[in-house]
């Protein structure tokens, strides 16, 4: 199928970054003179991308400190915290104020809470006794554009607040980060959605809207239409192993708020460098969604290229040799250097995934993915806790069979775990836990077996007594259907013909041509065929419903059908780069540009360290 051409552009997001860095400098005038300003660990990385150290510098910031458990004392008489609203992180304020008191100093000290405060903090400002020692502000640092289409909340922590522990605390934040995208480039005409999270958040997000509807300007909209999903719709996706370049690089190395640190086996020396991952990057842009086969390939030419740009300078004469100098020379530099760091990391992600028996890996996965060899499997995956491996990779084989076989067999769950905390200590038992209860890693029970009754009954009674015989029996276990849903969506392609990840037919190149992500085939059902849920009941049950699809506003179809082409997808518990890979194929194939909000970036390491109770 041939891209389309005319697909609309973006809308420019680096406003959110002016808007927060404006708001940061005003909070940080509040307090007048010198002052010096501790940070949160994990805010380092999203205050780099919006306000660096000269500008903090002009507004009287004289030293910064890292905020961690070491004590440490600052020299100025004023004193700034810019913390998350963690219990942990008020504490240890607490304690920084609390030994000035006992040393009889008297300093002025402020609390600036990101994205907002939550009552919990004043309450242990009270009860640690220095409530009334500092003055508190919010900064509404909701959103962080990490490349012109991908937006991140920077809020890890979502997914295993919600999805695992019950708190819907960050849920009226992601509505108000909703809120803040709708008044700069709505009105949104559609809205659509899938899950629990993904509804409430919606109905929060409409409340906002209806009480501060008069105080939004009419504009002309620049994102037609908003797309709702639930992590916990598709756990398969972020458990397969990543095979595109940009996602492979997060497995690898770890990409952290938009950029990576690549040390001395990518750099060939002893220093490590910094690199921001985004479309600026002219290499990076072009091999970033493509399948890791074809990155080496697309280097080489990229190499060659270069090369006759070089020697272009034989044969030039003084004022071409200077246009060249002062014109090109800058750039080729630029992006020589560049080449020589991705060709870098393509060959260290090789050494570790030859290493790591890749290969065998992946086609173990696709097994599994497609329903065969699951004995095969399982013996692998005994192989790989015995070898003791990793410890997440392992957890993450043994998720991805249950969620693709409908949960464990009673034998197999109760073997491999115990296998797993042999090798890898019984602290981990509360981990199986916390899989057990979010749905990654399930033993079957005896209801499990409905899903195939479900099959047999169909045909003798309707859909809808279906439905409530489903529902009665929805309690007993956590239960993913992927089988059904892969079924239904044709989530496995079915083809006589090699799959041909040079020239990808579908979004199954992501996963070399094995799985389309359910995520993303869910939104290309709704958006392409239907613009609603109509026809898709049964998969809309599957995935224990919680759809809802909504006409915010009517538009004129002539003057306004770029503007419905631009589709903002809000995931809450994190998205993969192989997710955003494959809407962005798709996007190319049906001429939609996709706009990706996430609470985070997430992989199958971080999901599963996120669950994890101990330590590694």
């Amino acid at each position: 199928m041939a891209a389309r051409k005319d697909a609309p552009s973006l809308p420019d997001f680096d406003v959110l970054k002016r808007l927060a860095r404006d708001q940061l400098v005003y909070l940080l005038e509040q307090l007048p003179g010198k002052k010096d300003l501790f940070i949160e660990a994990d805010l380092m990385s999203p205050l780099d991308r919006i306000a660096n150290v000269s500008i903090l510098k002009q507004h009287d910031v004289e030293k910064l400190y890292k905020l961690d458990n070491k004590p440490v004392v600052g020299v100025s008489d004023q004193l700034c915290f810019l913390v998350r609203p963690r219990i942990s992180s008020v504490k240890h304020v607490a304690e920084i104020v609390n030994a000035d008191k006992a040393d009889g100093r008297l300093r002025k000290y402020k609390i600036i809470f990101t994205p907002q405060k939550f009552y919990m903090c004043e309450t242990v400002l009270e009860e640690e006794g220095i409530f009334g020692d500092v003055t508190i502000d919010d900064w509404d640092f909701y959103l962080l554009p990490l490349d012109d289409d991908l937006i991140s909340m920077e809020l890890p922590e979502f997914f295993r607040d919600y999805f695992l522990e019950g708190d819907h605390r960050w849920m009226c934040t992601v509505a108000k980060a909703l809120h803040v995208l709708h008044s700069l480039f709505g009105p949104f005409s559609k809205t659509y959605g899938i899950g629990r999270c993904a509804k409430m958040t919606y109905q929060l997000w409409k409340e906002i809207v209806e009480n501060t509807e008069s105080e939004i300007k009419p504009r002309q909209a620049e994102i037609g239409q908003v797309f709702f999903i639930d992590r916990d719709v598709d756990y398969v996706t972020p458990m397969c192993s990543q095979v595109v370049y940009e996602g492979l690089v997060d497995d690898v190395f770890r990409i952290k708020c938009g950029s990576v640190d690549f040390g001395s086996e990518v750099t060939s020396s002893e220093k490590s460098v910094k690199v921001l991952l985004n479309s600026h990057d002219k290499v990076f842009k072009e091999i970033r969604n493509e399948h890791f086969s074809n990155v080496f390939g697309f280097l080489s030419q990229k190499a060659r290229r270069l090369q006759m740009q070089y020697d272009k300078r034989q044969g030039m004469d003084i004022k071409q040799m200077k246009d060249f100098v002062s014109q090109e020379l800058k750039s080729l530099k630029q992006e020589h250097r560049l080449l020589s760091l991705h060709i870098g990391a393509c060959e260290s992600i090789m050494k570790k995934k030859t290493k790591q028996d890749f290969q065998e890996l992946l086609k173990s996965e696709h097994a599994l993915l497609e329903g065969f060899e699951i004995r095969e499997s399982t013996t692998c995956i005994e192989e790989h806790i015995n070898r003791q491996i990793s410890p997440f990779e392992s957890l993450r084989l043994m998720c991805l069979l249950s969620l693709t076989e409908n949960g464990l067999i009673s034998k197999d769950y109760r073997s491999l775990k115990t296998q797993y905390l042999q090798s890898y200590g019984y602290e981990h038992i509360l981990t199986f836990a916390n899989l057990k209860q979010i749905g990654l890693l399930t033993e079957q029970q005896s209801g499990e077996t409905l899903t195939a009754v479900e099959s047999t009954m169909g045909k003798l009674v309707t859909d809808k007594a279906v439905g409530k015989l489903t529902d009665a029996f929805s309690s007993l276990a956590r239960k993913s259907h992927f089988r059904a849903l892969s079924k239904r969506l044709n989530l496995i392609p079915r083809s006589v013909e090699e799959y041909d990840l040079k020239v990808p037919r579908d979004m199954a190149y992501v996963f070399s041509g094995a799985y389309i992500p359910l995520s993303c085939k869910i939104i290309e059902q709704v958006l392409e065929d239907r613009e609603s849920w109509a026809g898709m009941e049964e998969v809309s049950r599957l995935l224990n419903s919680n759809q809802f699809a909504t006409i915010e506003r009517s538009v004129d179809p002539a003057s306004s059908s770029s503007v419905q082409r631009v589709i903002l997808v809000l995931f809450l518990g994190g998205c993969t780069f192989s997710e955003i890979a494959a809407l962005r194929f798709l996007g190319k194939e049906k001429g939609y540009r996709f706009v990706f909000v996430t609470t985070a970036i997430t992989n199958s390491f971080r999901m599963l360290e996120s669950l994890f109770e101990t330590h590694l």
